[in-house]
């Protein structure tokens, strides 16, 4: 459920944004906390601004400055968290370029939408949220679903889904598979003489499969694999599979740069849906939605290429900052106001 609601989140690599609405009150980075802007009052006493912790401990005392902990903090997660900042700071300034403002309604509205897919309430989705994932409802509204809002106006959610991708996902979805166990290499002398092995004793294959297989799960499973499905990404795969039937064992299949499965048959799914139009609105749906998160990975990826980041963090530079004339500068070379350089 989790990962429906998130999908955006999975396509964009797992970036975790810092803050929803800068153009209205500045960054996160640049808000004080609540519980940190003066001294707090801690078992009626006040904290010093400066420091996180005192320990006592037989009449001598060691105080933990809050400087510390945040070289701590930076040593063991800044790198991260100045990545999830940069990555929002690029769909920021694009937003901001277009003219396109998100709300906070509109980011109710969206946890609304999304846990009234699942037929839950709203308050029940982001308990579970809280619970299962360690997502507090704020953080998953500024580091989730902000920035999916964001890039989906950015790319505009007009999509085509053709006929042809109708039926491509009728097959795929509901169609008969090949039910098979799998043995996998990544040396094609090594395949060709463990296929010779199963060919000449197929009830060996699943023997062969635990003793050869490079592919750590099916391995344990004795070859055991999900039924393959046409249409779903490997055609070489798919085309051998369905040429197969029960009992028998396929070649040698090339599916990648130095990957090679042999196949057996073990026999075919039963097609239960046998007409499109009993899921023809499930599909479209499914499908437009597939087309939308495409065309917002493909924008986002866009975006980071075209813009010139110099994470002074990490001493990365990447990209090129464009001049007003439309010139590129150097990389790694940042033009002032004053006309100094970085």
């Amino acid at each position: 459920m989790i990962a429906g609601g998130t999908a955006a989140a999975v396509l964009l690599g797992g970036i975790a944004f810092q803050f929803i609405r800068s153009s209205e009150s500045g960054t996160a980075a640049e808000k004080p906390v609540a519980s940190q802007a003066g001294a707090a009052q801690v078992a009626g006493t006040q904290r010093p601004i400066n420091d996180a912790a005192k320990v006592t401990r037989g009449g001598r005392s060691i105080v933990i400055p809050l400087s510390a902990v945040a070289d701590e903090c930076m040593k063991l997660k800044g790198a991260e968290v100045l990545e999830s900042m940069i990555n929002r700071a690029i769909i920021q300034l694009e937003c901001e370029k277009a003219g396109i403002v998100i709300t906070q309604a509109d980011v109710e509205s969206e946890v609304t939408r999304i846990a009234k897919q699942f037929n839950i309430p709203t308050e029940t989705w982001l308990q579970m949220l809280q619970s299962e994932r360690n997502i507090s409802p704020e953080q998953y509204s500024r580091d989730v679903i902000w920035p999916m809002l964001a890039l989906k106006r950015l790319a505009g959610q007009d999509v085509s889904v053709t006929e042809k991708d109708m039926h491509e996902a009728f097959t795929r979805n509901y169609g008969p598979k090949v039910k098979c166990r799998m043995i996998m290499f990544d040396n094609l002398r090594k395949a060709n003489e463990v296929w010779q092995q199963a060919r000449l004793k197929s009830d060996d294959f699943e023997r062969l499969a635990r003793d050869h297989s490079v592919e750590p799960n099916s391995r344990a499973l004795g070859g055991s694999v999900p039924p393959i499905a046409r249409y779903s990404g490997q055609p070489e795969l798919e085309k051998a599979a369905f040429k197969l039937k029960p009992g028998e064992i396929s070649g040698v299949i090339q599916i990648g740069v130095n990957q090679f499965v042999v196949l057996k048959c073990e026999g075919f799914t039963k097609q239960v849906v046998t007409s499109i139009d009993e899921v023809k609105e499930q599909l479209l749906a499914e499908l437009e939605e597939q087309k939308v998160q495409e065309a917002v990975a493909n924008l986002f990826d866009n975006l980071k290429k075209d813009s010139y980041v110099h994470n002074f963090w990490t001493g990365e530079v990447t990209g090129q900052i464009q001049q007003a004339s439309g010139t590129a500068s150097p990389r790694g070379a940042v033009q002032q106001a004053g006309g100094v350089r970085r």
